[in-house]
């Protein structure tokens, strides 16, 4: 973008000097804020059409701007528009391209509105875009996670506590927990609607001083409500903060399932394999098939919460109503859009080719003693207290570490010296299929209660897709 100085700005009447190109590079936002510009036009069709419906633009006037900001449109969408940080920003930059195209009328676009206005509407455009995209990536990461819990039912994997191996589960089971937590995702990006309103009509702070008809531009643009105060309608940045703190929360769930390919897919634990496509070789080391796709989802949650915190600073100390300081929230909203977008597309595509060793998995959940829970419960159907038959499964344990046996492996002799209660039924207890088949509590990891969260979870899909289609519609 160029950046010479000395053409007069359209609020310079006032000023007898210009701006120095220093303060200009410091001030413009034009460099960043730039990819408002569909958003921009909407807004200024749509307030060209309500200025003429109430008499303020003749119909001569509003059909010339409008047939401006449609070549306008056509400019912006193939990167034709001459950028000039001169401009201050885009919506100056779109009333001076739309001078340019339909002559000295194109001044007339700016009638009843101020740019703390425009900016505060082409900023919630902006993010009812950004998070209905972002609410069809979860979904899209919803329904891949699910088809692979369907087709791994009946793989056993180690559950894991304090990363350490402390009862079987089905791999379905697991899979279905990130479910979960991404359908929380997606609630929460479906509220973040309720809390958007049409700003445009509050002028600087005040209100303006024409008879605005705000409900027939917030029709159009798609808003159910209209921002009801002028002040709070310019200086509120809640629903940008809320929506970097939903991505956020999202982002960290993609950093824990991307911890668990890190981990899983490690010679240590041997779980999971990622192909060659999705992994990257070392300098030095030949030998080296690196996790970098899934290390990078990972490592970038720490710069959702980093932009969410710098954001809550941002606005925390900010009097009422517009400030300069606001101009800085763009940066944070936009790479949050950019960054989220990239991970869920990434975490969708790791997910879809990922491979399990059933075989590894069977093993590592045999391993670690992970039945000792059942075992416990086994000797208090015979009469004991729970504490009593957790000491004796601890002894139990410690014996069979020492003779280096798995749980099945301790002879019925042995068991008897611990406590009498044992018998020949001990060996099923500790069976792996019937330790994961026993927890039929609701959420449990049994088969039966597996495909009741099966069946759940492709229901609420539906249902959150129904959501997200009747929530907010492309414009077209």
């Amino acid at each position: 973008m160029e950046e010479t100085s000395g053409r007069s700005k359209p609020w310079g009447g006032r000023f007898s000097e210009e701006q120095t190109p220093l303060f200009e590079r410091l001030n413009a936002s034009l460099p960043f804020d730039y990819v408002l510009a569909p958003h921009d036009l909407r807004g200024s069709m749509a307030h060209v059409r309500m200025l003429g419906a109430i008499g303020v633009l003749s119909g001569d006037e509003m059909a010339t701007l409008l047939g401006g900001l449609t070549q306008l449109v056509e400019e912006v969408a193939s990167g034709a528009v001459p950028w000039d940080i001169r401009d201050e920003d885009v919506h100056m930059a779109m009333e001076r391209r739309l001078t340019e195209i339909v002559g000295p009328v194109g001044g007339k676009v700016h009638t009843g509105r101020s740019r703390n206005d425009q900016v505060a509407l082409d900023t919630q455009l902006y993010l009812r875009e950004a998070v209905h995209g972002h609410l069809l990536g979860v979904l899209g990461l919803v329904e891949t996670l699910l088809g692979r819990a369907e087709e791994w039912r009946g793989v056993i994997v180690p559950g894991y506590t304090h990363l350490q191996r402390a009862q079987p589960v089905s791999l379905a089971h697991h899979l279905l927990a990130y479910c979960s937590m991404l359908e929380r995702d997606a609630g929460r990006l479906l509220r973040w609607f309720e809390g958007s309103w049409m700003p445009l009509g509050a002028g600087a702070l005040a209100g303006v001083n024409y008879p605005l008809d705000r409900e027939m531009v917030a029709a159009e643009l798609g808003f159910d409500t209209v921002a009801p105060n002028a002040m709070d309608a310019v200086a509120a940045r809640d629903a940008a903060f809320e929506y970097v703190a939903v991505a956020t929360n999202c982002a960290l769930h993609l950093s824990r399932l991307a911890e668990e390919l890190v981990l899983w897919s490690s010679q240590e634990f041997g779980l999971f394999a990622l192909p060659d496509s999705w992994t990257s070789g070392s300098s030095i080391m030949p030998q080296k098939k690196n996790p970098d796709a899934a290390e990078l989802v990972r490592g970038k949650a720490a710069g959702f919460i980093g932009r969410l915190t710098s954001l809550g600073a941002l606005v925390k100390g900010l009097p009422l109503a517009y400030n300069k300081d606001l101009q800085e929230d763009k940066l944070y909203v936009f790479q949050t859009r950019e960054e989220l977008d990239l991970c869920l597309e990434a975490m969708d595509a790791m997910v879809a080719v990922l491979s399990v060793d059933r075989e590894q998995s069977r093993r590592a959940a045999e391993g670690g003693y992970a039945q000792a829970t059942d075992v416990a419960d086994y000797l208090v159907e015979r009469g004991l207290a729970f504490r009593d038959a957790h000491h004796i499964t601890g002894r139990l344990v410690g014996h069979a570490l020492e003779m280096h046996w798995e749980l099945s492996q301790v002879p019925l002799a042995d068991l008897r010296r611990l406590s009498p209660l044992f018998d020949e039924e001990y060996y099923e207890v500790v069976d792996l299929d019937r330790v994961v088949a026993a927890k039929i509590s609701p959420g449990g990891t049994s088969p039966e209660r597996v495909e009741e969260q099966l069946l759940g979870a492709r229901a609420r899909l539906a249902g959150l897709r129904r959501a997200a289609s009747e929530v907010w519609a492309p414009p077209r």
